[in-house]
């Protein structure tokens, strides 16, 4: 137990295995038993001989059952006749007559009525195998638990309807329908008791136990039920072959398979029962008949048992004569691992806290039978309060002095829960399953309580394993195949180990309390309880149960059920025990009424007659005196000292760095983690977050009261600079203005979460994240409160947090952020299971994931630590003072551990402070341990030339006696003059820290502090003060310590309240982060002398750097040294190894670290000195432990001096040590013992503790944790098997397993103490702002305009530069530019003018196809409150323009035909319009049949500030989610007609995006086309429903030029709109200055309709927008040349100028130089933008070029377009057109080889602009009559373009044109019928010369129409 070394002898274990080896031999007649040795080194395998033995006891069963179920001889069954039901009744099987439904399944979950005096029980149906009908009987009718005094007879009710006094079970039988063929009997067909389970549904209970005498079927049960850790035959079945091997049930060594089936595959869901059962909805009036029903009726007998040495009774046919009687097959064997695994396991536990609260309080505890008197004295006279647990049955009452003793219901609770069968197996019908027997519970506790040593405490929960193990492996068979889920029955399948019985239980739990040397003793009653009890006080009060700890008293009759009780008389298990029932706020209270009360005085004085040289005082008095002047002056001298040093700028300690904020890996990636989590939620379909809508974060955090906490988080905000990133503040941060940010969970709390409430309400577009910080801190319900009513603040978690508010804010979201998250991990937990992010572990496979600077030491390192092979252990426990403390506990047992522990400690720490100042003799008055601890402490600063030192955390949870322990080591320190040394420190949650002032300066200067009103406010701050700081309060609550932490000293933390997350919590102080350069193994050496806690030589100088150096070194080169005889003192060691410390140091050298080989290097010699090496060590050794370690020792020796060169030359600063390596951790043995055990997994025996103690289990029937789990495994594991108690927040979340019970937007992150979770959640809500404003911002195209020097430059301007509207007559003067410069087109041909001044310049190399997009220059905008959007956006404003009208059903539209003619198609076009119901008032329907008519146009004089005149029109393709359709906001809410082109076969999904949008559906034949297609039959479609607008107003006396004629045609990508301002307040008028801002679109609208003559423009367009803006656009307003993007076209003067309807690309420029070749006026707004994003799906993008005959997408490059004729080359799929424009764009110079970077020849193409590549420019003219084209005299062409040319283009025309030699021609026609008659109508063969192999087509098959070309050479 506890620091148990290998190599010591196990007596116990030894002892054990001879007593069970004599026990089984004295038993058995024939078996030989196994040898001692073989079973203490030979662990057991199970056998399958058992389980074979079993079925065949199985079959035998069945053939019983068949036997009785007919007649006791073989004759056939009599039959027998039913009386024929009354006339119209309900002969249904499983209804009564009546009609009503029994079936158990119906009605399991309805309320039924019971009179007094009835049970529900089970009927079986013949009919109905597979159901119980349920019916009510009179109890008296039926068996007790012994199958006997049932009355004859029967009275019974239907429960179905209702019909009541059924005198006969055969009239009975015919009302439910039984319809059977034998005579109906009770005994036959009344199976099964019926009990409510915990959720109160009607469910099947035990059997009910017919026929007494015989009690076969009794045993049948209770054959399976029983579950031990021996194996008994049936007394009356087959001895069959039993297995006398253990089972492995407790088997820590057991074969892998066995361990992984019981720990691991056999989970037992979460449904299990763990209240008891409750017949027939009602308590019965003694807990005795519960218990009764419960188990006892699985009871087995003792009848026969033991006396039945002769054969069986004739059915037992199994039976030979051979095999041995019953009796002497009966081999107990005790497993013999269940000592050794409970000594590892250091079950040293205590019952869990708040007892009182695990099970019913009241119950157990009524009395019964005659009273028992409590003797007068008890406590005087046995030193302890017995501990008295309610075990089975009645309890007695008691009376007398009831104050010396405690009643527990724990051990009741325990017992019935374990009692609770899962329904994991009941729903297989597992009858035969039964729980584990009372009289096996009782053995296995007493065989628990045998092996416990006396130093430990029973645990609740190992008794619950231990049961647990037991009952499954009593049933591996069974529960095996119920997890397989095999199909037949197995409701007769046996346990292969027979029962134990009342009789057998008194002397079986005698034997095994015989070999424990009196520490159980089992008293025996044949009446009651009562005499037991009386008897055990008795012996106590004679005193003879002084060796006893634990009195089990039994009364166990053989027909009546079992009483017990079990007493806890040993006196340190008692105390334990009864100071764990106290809660926290009892414990506080008992602590101070000892204090207030003085009732400590008697330990005070009894510490004082301690010291033989006096009172410590009376020393510290004499002390004082004597050397006061002398003291004074060293200590000011040797404190001074490093100040003045620093004064003058010599010797200073470079180590000291007081970190500041920085973000590690690790933060980084969980801060991420918490993005993406939040994304899911917004991503998910339940739209709880929509993070679309959320301009800015803001955030709360809530911390635990505690000042320091409050202020450390302060301090992480500040420094972080979150507050500025976020926008929250401005650059002059106030301390102030960072408070508003963090909340303190107390009293004032509420103030500012209204605030914060009020914020959220106020700013819905705000995203608030509250983040609840230490969690788990608090959680008690606001309606339920342990606590005295003084504390305002218990609850507040759940009054805040959970408060309706925020739960129902859509624009909070909850953080909680914890290290122990287990008490927000149970069945009614808030927070999803999916919205856990627990934090990575460091390691994946042996991978290092996150490459950190540093190494966390946290609980699983610290326990790593004390594992043999490893360096010095980090944690410890302290013997000598664990002795003192229980020695006085037995001598003072009315005052609190806690008192007694805190005063020791005290005492001894004051007397090592005194013994470090010089006082030797009061070493034999501390530990060791202290010793250490205070004298590296006070020697750390003069070790510093700074000063710099230790920190020592002393951790006193009771506040009043950390108040007591400060006080008085407050005074020692005063009284040894040590007050400039250390300080001690108070920390007292509730307030800050108090220092000296000198000690403030000295942090001042180490930390370049100027202010003078500087203090510190958080423990970080303190890094380097040499200090004790007492840290009190209950719980810590979030508080960091600095990196010169050196010792934790938990010794009096609350051993006996032991939950997980108590106790890691408290070892989470600890945790720390150390430099990983440094190897950690040898970091933790460098303390070989300050550590061994078993060492029994005096430590005085421990630190010394020599020394430790050495003995790392020493470690380093022979590991063995500590894992050998550790009793042996540490200078052995260091003597002892130091040879081949010597011999290996060259090896080695590389090894240790740079501090330990830098010292190393000083004192050990190179290898040429390797003879004196050995005496240097010895005479460096002799010098340590001979002289003392403080200066101001009063002995010194003659060794003194060179000792002290060994401090000057060592001197090394402690607290740059401190930093390189973890804290030493002292803890209560207890508690030590708990954690450093594991069970077999590997697991720490803490994490398997109850997790919270507001918490509970479910159920004791819960799988084993595993060391394997996960964060996540475990968060599910407590999520099925823990529940909150009452006084839980959680406790009211009932919707078990339900999703709704989780709470949407709330997170939970955990990780482990001190690692670091404050900057990742801070981190997070950094790179959470930076997304929402990456949300709020689009990238948009930022290109400068292409082109710009082949412009014109002329000094002339047409108009002003503040002009707001273009003058007619001006912009017909202004010469209209051919060239384009959109940069899109980059990529495109020139177009040239006889005007132009080309360079010969290579232009821009063609780029590939892909990179058009990726390339292309991009900026990051943020969305103004103008911009369009997508389908993502959603806002509260935009709902009812998305079609969330609550007027208008969602999707609600109709479809409308809309047909016109068009002569240049040679065909009727037809065009569906969806229009949805809120937009039918912009169209015109007939009124008989509702035929659409036209789309209602304004009229040109029309004036309204509220709507838009020109109705926009958007072409879209494969961009239903991101297309900026959402124009409410660009309109700024202005009334708009908005129309979407679709083509058909993407109408449903525009349509189901966008409900409340028009759509106009392009016709099939188009679903192939391009954008031409759709500009082409906008534009059709508009000036067909102009001239019926015209038409219809035309009745209403308007005039045909009143009309609108304008249209708005947009691309989808249009997001934001931008105006350019003038400003002309200079001097000069020419002086001027110009801003851009954005604009609403309906304001840019508004003002171009507004222009002046608007109808004599054709097109009217804008700029599109770039950062760098050429100041020569601003200079001229209004420029005449191409429109690109948005534009509004005058359809009406547009009449006879189309777009073509078949072009894909460049068809906007097509149409501009069409228009102004009409002689259109064209004019672009250059003080108008447009911003277009970038769009990464869809347009032109979604034409995919390939193969026509393999599916597989292959790139086809642009050569393949074309191909000659009638060649067998690949087509493709992809219309015509698009071959024919990609194949010019990239590989025109076949065609036009001469125009090859010829840009002063450019190719003419005639009516059309086809895009050649940039590398040709092209020349367009016009061959309509009267149209406008450039000059070409004196221009000499390279190539001539004809594409498709109509009948205006003829030979004259052509004619005009002067060609190059050698320039060539290009003809494009639909076929190759109209490619000759073209050649022959134009006479092109007069001027061009052809070949036959001239000629080429599209690739595409003949059914798709390609495009045919001639080519030729000019002559």
């Amino acid at each position: 137990m506890g620091n148990s070394y290998a190599g010591q002898l196990k007596t116990t274990r030894f002892e054990e295995v001879l007593h069970n080896s004599i026990e089984a031999s004295l038993r058995s007649n024939n078996l030989v038993p196994r040898p001692i040795f073989s079973q203490l080194y030979l662990e057991a395998e199970q056998q399958l001989s058992s389980l074979e033995a079993g079925s065949r006891a199985d079959n035998e069963e069945e053939e019983e059952e068949e036997e009785e179920e007919g007649s006791e001889s073989s004759s056939p069954p009599i039959s027998y006749q039913m009386k024929p039901p009354p006339e119209g009744c309900c002969t249904t099987d499983g209804f009564c007559q009546a009609g009503k439904d029994l079936r158990l399944v119906s009605i399991s979950n309805e309320h039924i009525e019971v009179p007094s005096g009835f049970l529900l029980v089970g009927a079986k149906s013949p009919n109905l195998p597979d159901h119980l009908l349920v019916c009510a009987v009179d109890k008296r009718f039926l068996p007790d638990d012994n199958g006997r005094n049932a009355l004859l007879g029967f009275s019974g009710n239907c429960v179905g309807c209702g019909k009541k006094g059924f005198c006969y079970f055969t009239e009975f039988s015919n009302h439910i329908n039984l319809k059977l063929t034998t005579q109906p009997k009770k005994q036959k067909h009344l199976k099964y008791y019926l009990v409510r389970n915990a959720q109160g549904a009607l469910t099947k209970g035990s059997v009910i136990c017919w026929k007494g005498a015989e009690f076969r079927s009794r045993q049948s049960s209770s054959n399976t039920c029983s579950s031990t850790l021996f194996q008994l035959p049936e007394s009356s079945g087959p001895s069959g072959s039993l297995s006398n091997e253990p089972l492995p049930a407790t088997n820590t060594n057991a074969p892998a398979g066995t361990q992984q089936t019981a720990a691991a595959t056999d989970h037992i869901p979460s449904t299990a029962a763990f209240s008891s059962a409750v017949y027939n909805g009602k308590e019965s009036p003694k807990q005795q008949l519960l218990k009764n029903n419960l188990s006892g009726l699985t009871r087995p007998s003792v009848l026969g048992t033991l006396t039945n040495s002769g054969p069986p009774k004739k059915r037992h046919k199994g039976w030979s004569p051979e095999s041995p009687s019953s009796t002497e097959t009966w081999n107990l064997q005790l497993n013999p691992q269940v000592p050794n695994r409970i000594k590892s396991d250091g079950g040293s536990l205590s019952t869990l806290p708040h007892s009182a609260l695990v099970g019913p309080a009241s119950s157990p505890m009524v009395g019964s039978g005659e009273p028992v008197s409590v003797p007068d004295n008890l406590l005087k006279i046995c030193k302890a309060k017995p501990v008295i647990f309610k075990g089975h049955g009645n309890f007695p009452y008691l009376c007398g002095n009831l104050n010396d003793v405690i009643v527990s219901p724990l051990l009741y609770t325990c017992y019935r829960n374990s009692q609770s069968l899962s329904r994991a197996y009941e729903q297989y019908g597992a009858s035969t399953i039964q729980p584990i027997s009372e009289e096996m519970q009782l053995l296995l506790t007493v065989y628990y309580l045998v092996q416990l040593a006396s130093d430990q405490v029973p645990l609740i929960e190992d008794l619950e394993q231990i049961f647990m193990r037991s009952w499954r492996e009593s049933h591996l068979s069974e529960i095996r195949q119920y997890q397989q889920a095999v199909p037949q029955a197995f409701s007769q399948v046996p346990s292969q180990i027979a029962p134990v019985t009342s009789a057998q239980l008194t002397w079986l739990a005698g034997l095994a309390a015989s070999s424990c040397n009196d520490s159980v003793h089992i008293i025996e009653c044949s009446y009651s309880l009562a005499e037991g009890l009386s008897e055990m006080f008795k012996l106590l009060v004679e005193g003879k149960l002084i060796k006893t700890n634990y009195v089990v008293i039994l009364c166990a009759g053989r027909n009546r059920a079992i009483d017990s009780c079990i007493v806890i008389t040993g006196k340190y298990q008692a105390r334990v025990l009864s100071e764990s029932m106290l809660t926290p706020s009892d414990y506080q209270k008992e602590v101070n009424y000892q204090l207030v009360t003085g009732k400590v005085e008697t330990l005070g004085s009894f510490f004082s007659t301690l010291c033989p040289e006096g009172d410590i005082d009376f020393l510290l008095d004499k002390f004082y005196q004597e050397n006061q002047g002398h003291i004074s002056s060293s200590l000011s001298a040797s404190i001074n000292k490093p100040m003045t040093l620093n004064g003058i700028g010599a010797a200073v300690c470079t180590s000291y760095d007081l970190e500041r904020h920085q973000i590690r890996p690790f933060q980084l990636a969980v801060a991420q983690k918490l993005l993406s989590h939040i994304c899911s939620i917004a991503d998910s379909s339940t739209q709880n977050l929509d993070l679309g809508s959320f301009e800015k974060i803001d955030f709360l955090i809530c911390v635990p009261p505690s000042e320091v906490t409050y202020q450390q988080t302060l301090f992480h905000l500040w420094h972080s600079g979150i507050l500025l990133e976020l926008g929250l503040e401005k650059e002059h941060l106030t301390k102030q203005r960072v408070e508003q940010y963090v909340m303190k969970l107390d009293v004032e709390a509420q103030i500012k979460f209204k605030i914060f409430l009020q914020n959220s309400m106020q700013n819905p577009h705000t995203l608030f994240v509250l983040i609840h910080d230490h969690a788990h801190w608090d959680l008690m319900s606001a309606m339920h409160s342990l606590y005295p009513q003084t504390e305002l603040s218990t609850g507040l978690v759940d009054r805040l947090l959970n408060c309706r508010e925020v739960k129902e804010a859509p624009n909070i979201v909850t953080l909680h952020v914890t290290s122990f998250p287990y008490a927000l991990q149970t069945q009614h937990t808030h927070i999803s299971p999916y919205n856990e992010i627990h934090w990575p572990s460091s390691y994946s496979n042996g991978v290092d994931l996150y490459h950190e600077n540093k190494k966390y030491f946290g609980l699983s390192e610290f326990i790593e630590s004390t594992l043999s092979g490893h360096s010095i252990p980090l944690l410890r426990y302290d013997s000598s003072f664990e002795a003192m403390v229980m020695a006085l506990g037995k001598r003072f047992p009315r005052l609190h551990s806690a008192v007694i522990r805190t005063f020791v400690l005290i005492q001894h720490y004051s007397a090592a402070m005194m013994a470090v100042c010089g006082l030797s003799q009061m070493k034999n008055y501390t530990s060791v341990e202290t010793l250490e601890i205070t004298q590296n402490l006070i020697n750390s600063s003069r070790q510093c030339p700074s000063g710099h030192g230790l920190m020592v955390v002393l951790r006193i949870p009771c506040t009043p006696l950390a108040a007591v322990a400060y006080e008085r080591l407050y005074n020692v320190r005063e009284r040894l003059a040590l007050e400039d040394n250390f300080e001690i420190i108070l920390g007292n949650p509730n307030s800050g820290i108090t220092i000296g002032k000198h000690f403030v300066e000295q942090l001042k200067v180490w930390q370049k502090i100027e202010d003078v009103d500087w203090k510190p406010q958080t423990y970080l701050e303190l890094e380097g003060l040499p200090c004790i700081l007492i840290f009190s309060g209950m719980d810590p609550q979030g508080e960091s310590l600095p990196r010169s932490l050196r010792y934790c000293d938990l010794r009096l933390i609350n051993s006996s309240s032991l939950v997980r997350t108590t106790l890691e919590q408290e070892l989470g102080l600890a945790a720390y982060f150390v430099s990983s350069e440094i190897h950690t193994d040898k970091a933790v050496v460098n303390d070989v002398l300050e550590s061994d806690p078993e060492k029994l030589s005096s430590t005085d100088n421990e630190d010394e750097e020599v020394a430790t150096e050495v003995a790392a070194f020493c470690r380093e080169s022979s590991p063995l040294t500590t894992t050998g005889d550790t009793t042996k003192s540490p200078h052995h060691v260091l003597s002892s190894s130091a040879e081949e410390a010597t011999n290996n140091y060259e090896r080695q050298k590389q090894k240790v670290d740079k501090g330990a080989q830098t010292m190393i290097s000083k004192h050990l010699p190179p290898p040429t000195e390797q003879l004196d090496t050995k005496q240097n060590i010895k005479s460096a050794q002799i010098s340590i432990t001979s002289s003392s370690s403080s200066p101001f020792s009063s002995s010194s020796s003659s060794s003194a001096s060179t000792h002290n060169s060994f401090i000057l030359q060592t001197s090394q600063c402690s607290m740059t040590k401190a930093t390189k390596q973890p804290p030493i951790v002292f803890l209560p043995k207890l508690v030590y013992d708990i954690i450093t055990s594991t069970d077999s997994s590997g697991l720490p025996k803490s994490s398997s503790l109850l997790p919270y103690h507001s918490v509970m289990w479910a159920s004791s029937f819960r799988p084993l944790m595993s060391k394997m789990m996960t964060c996540t495994e475990q968060s599910l594991y407590y999520r099925q098997w823990t529940v909150p108690k009452p006084i839980h927040m959680d406790y009211n979340n009932r919707n078990e397993g339900r999703m709704d019970a989780f709470h949407p937007r709330r997170l939970l992150l955990s990780g482990p103490p001190q690692i670091g979770k404050t900057g990742a959640y801070l981190q997070f809500l950094s790179i959470l702002s930076r997304m929402l404003i990456r949300l709020t911002e689009v990238d948009v195209y930022d290109e400068e305009e292409i082109n710009i020097n082949i412009k014109e430059e002329s000094d002339q301007y047409y108009h002003q530069p503040g002009d707001v509207w273009p003058d007619l007559e001006t912009c017909k003067k202004i010469p209209f530019d051919y060239t384009i410069h959109d940069p899109k087109y980059e990529d495109a041909s020139l177009i040239c003018t006889k005007l132009q001044t080309i360079n010969n310049e290579d232009r821009s190399m063609s780029r590939r196809q892909e990179d058009m997009y990726t390339r292309r220059q991009t900026t990051r905008m943020r969305l103004s409150k103008y911009a369009a959007y997508n389908t993502y956006h959603h806002c509260e404003q935009c709902h009812q323009y998305m079609g969330f009208n609550p007027r208008y059903q969602l999707y609600e539209s109709t479809l409308h035909a809309f047909a016109f003619s068009y002569s240049m198609l040679g065909e009727e076009i037809q065009l569906h319009f969806i229009i949805p119901k809120s937009k039918e008032h912009h169209f015109v329907f007939s009124q008989p049949g509702r035929q659409l008519e036209s789309m209602r146009l304004p009229l040109v004089t029309d004036k309204s500030e509220d709507y838009i005149k020109s109705p926009t029109f958007t072409p879209t393709t494969g961009r239903h989610e991101h297309g900026l359709f959402n124009l409410y906001h660009a309109m700024d809410g202005a009334s708009h007609l908005h129309v979407l082109v679709v083509k058909e076969y993407e109408m449903a999904i525009y349509k189901k995006y966008w409900p409340n949008h028009i759509m106009l559906v392009l016709p099939s034949i188009f679903n192939g086309a391009g954008v031409g297609a759709a500009h082409f039959l906008i534009k059709e479609l508009s000036y067909h429903n102009l001239e019926l607008e015209r038409n219809r107003q035309e009745e209403l006396g308007i005039k045909p030029q009143d009309i609108w004629p304008f249209i708005v045609i947009s691309d989808d990508s249009c997001v934001m709109w931008n105006a350019v301002e003038v400003d002309f307040s200079g001097d000069r008028k020419s002086d001027y200055t110009w801003t851009e801002r954005n604009v609403s679109l309906k304001q840019i609208l508004q003002h171009i309709e507004a222009t002046p003559n608007v109808t004599h423009y054709a097109l009217i367009g804008m700029r599109k927008w770039a950062s760098k803006t050429n100041s020569a656009e601003i200079k001229e307003p209004f420029s005449c040349c191409h429109v690109h993007d948005f534009i509004m076209l005058n359809v009406d003067l547009t009449q006879n100028v189309q777009y073509n309807q078949n072009r894909f690309t460049c068809d906007d420029v097509d149409f501009n130089l069409r228009v102004h070749s009409a002689g259109l006026l064209i004019c672009r707004f250059n003080h108008f933008s447009v911003m277009k994003k970038q769009i990464a799906v869809g347009g032109q993008r979604s034409f995919h070029i390939k193969s026509k005959v393999s599916d597989t997408p292959v790139s086809v490059s642009p050569a393949q377009y074309i191909c000659a004729p009638d060649s067998k080359h690949t087509f493709l799929a992809a219309p015509a057109q698009l071959l024919l424009e990609k194949y010019l764009q990239y590989h025109s110079h076949r065609f036009f080889p001469l125009s090859l970077k010829n840009y002063s020849h450019p190719v003419l193409s005639v009516d059309c602009y086809l895009n050649l590549g940039p590398q040709i420019a092209v020349c367009y003219v016009s061959s309509r009559p009267h149209s406008l084209n450039i000059s070409s005299s004196g221009l000499m062409f390279s190539g001539l373009l004809l594409y498709l040319c109509d009948s205006f283009v003829v030979a004259s025309f052509l004619k005009k044109f002067h060609f190059l030699k050698g320039a060539t021609l290009c003809v494009i026609c639909q076929d190759r019928n109209s490619l000759r008659q073209t050649v022959v109508r134009l006479e092109l063969e007069d001027e061009w010369q052809f070949r036959l192999r001239d000629e080429f087509q599209t690739a595409n098959a003949k059914e798709d129409r390609p495009l045919f070309f001639l080519t030729g050479r000019h002559i």
